[in-house]
C-alpha cells in the first residue's frame, strides 16, 4: 500500500520522517538491516532516486549506516535514536500548542485540558 504524501512538502523529507518515525519506535530495530531502496521505493510507490535521498539524509544524521556486506542498518547509537524520538515529540508539542492558542487557549487553559485528557485515560 502506497504511503501517504502531501504537496506541502519534499516527498524525499516525507520519507526520511517516516521511516524516522519507525527508527524511533522500534519497527526497525537498533543493529537491523533495512529494507533495500528499491523494496522501499515500491513500498511507498515513489522513484527509488526519491528514496535514496532520504536514505541518505538519514544516514548524514547518523541513524542508519552503510555496511559494506549487509546494506544499510540502523545504528547502534541508543542516544542518537533517543534524541531523534525527543526531537520529534518536541515537534509534536510545539505544533499542538501553537494550535491551541490559535484556538484562543491560553497557557493555563492549554495545561488543564491536557492535565483533564490525560487524567481521563489513565
Amino acid at each position: 500500500m502506497a504511503w501517504q504524501m502531501n504537496s506541502e512538502r519534499p516527498i524525499y523529507a516525507q520519507l526520511y520522517d517516516k521511516i524516522l518515525v519507525r527508527i524511533v519506535c522500534g519497527i526497525y530495530k537498533a543493529g537491523n538491516r533495512l529494507p533495500s531502496v528499491r523494496d522501499l521505493a515500491a513500498e511507498a510507490s515513489v522513484n527509488p532516486n526519491t528514496m535514496q535521498r532520504a536514505f541518505a539524509e538519514l544516514e548524514h544524521s547518523g541513524l542508519i549506516v552503510t555496511q559494506r556486506n549487509s546494506g544499510r542498518v540502523v545504528t547502534e547509537d541508543m542516544t542518537k535514536i533517543e534524541a531523534a524520538r525527543h526531537q520529534l515529540a518536541l515537534t509534536q508539542v510545539n505544533s499542538f500548542i501553537a494550535n491551541m492558542r490559535e484556538l484562543g487557549y491560553n497557557d493555563q487553559e492549554i495545561m488543564e485540558l491536557i492535565k483533564s485528557i490525560v487524567h481521563k485515560n489513565h
